[in-house]
């Protein structure tokens, strides 16, 4: 099964096509078409098995097009800032053909370069929770026109003592969203998190 057969907009292939990539793994095979069809989806699956691509690829087929002063529509919330930044990178790679709008946020750096990026106007926030909500407290980012919301490494940000951030994050988010959550393992507490964010999931 190729790319091309998975419902994925033409400018989103010419991405997937530039960065060599032509048979989806099996998480993207499964997860691609579910997305597009506006369900919420628990993906469990190890890093390393391509999940970026199998949320990234769908949603941004469905974005469309880049709003000028656009609250965000996207927001994916990444346990480190290693993280954070590896899927913007990834998601700029992916949206190259398109003129939609990544920032990420996280802590350890100044808020300038941020603030601007927020100010401006952009599609997706790629981000760590700490420092999003410090945006938000500061009114630089705005959560209501969030039409999908992707927990991405649940278990990690469950480790790492997130997982309140993450309520308060989801709570300012619209409750007429798509979700999505990826996680290499669902233990007890992400399993309440998933029954109270997200409307009959679909498993992977």
């Amino acid at each position: 099964m190729a790319f091309s057969k998975l419902g994925l907009s033409e400018k989103i292939l010419e991405g997937v096509k530039a960065m060599g990539y032509s048979e989806p793994t099996p998480i993207q095979l499964r997860a691609i078409p579910l997305v597009l069809a506006g369900r919420d989806v628990i993906g469990s699956a190890q890093t390393g098995t391509g999940k970026t691509a199998a949320f990234a690829l769908p949603i941004l087929s469905k974005l469309g097009s880049h709003a000028p002063g656009q609250s965000p529509r996207v927001l994916i919330l990444e346990p480190t800032r290693e993280l954070a930044a590896q899927v913007e990178t990834a998601i700029r790679d992916y949206a190259r053909f398109t003129d939609l709008k990544v920032t990420v946020v996280f802590g350890g750096v100044g808020y300038g370069k941020q603030n601007d990026e927020l100010r401006a106007g952009t599609d997706i926030v790629v981000g760590t929770p700490g420092r999003l909500l410090d945006h938000l407290e500061q009114g630089t980012v705005k959560l209501d026109k969030v039409e999908f919301l992707v927990l991405d490494e649940a278990d990690r940000m469950l480790d790492m003592g997130f997982l309140p951030d993450v309520r308060r994050l989801v709570e300012r988010c619209p409750r007429k969203r798509h979700s999505a959550l990826f996680s290499a393992t669902v233990p007890p507490q992400i399993e309440t998190l998933i029954q109270w964010a997200m409307h009959e999931p679909e498993t992977i």
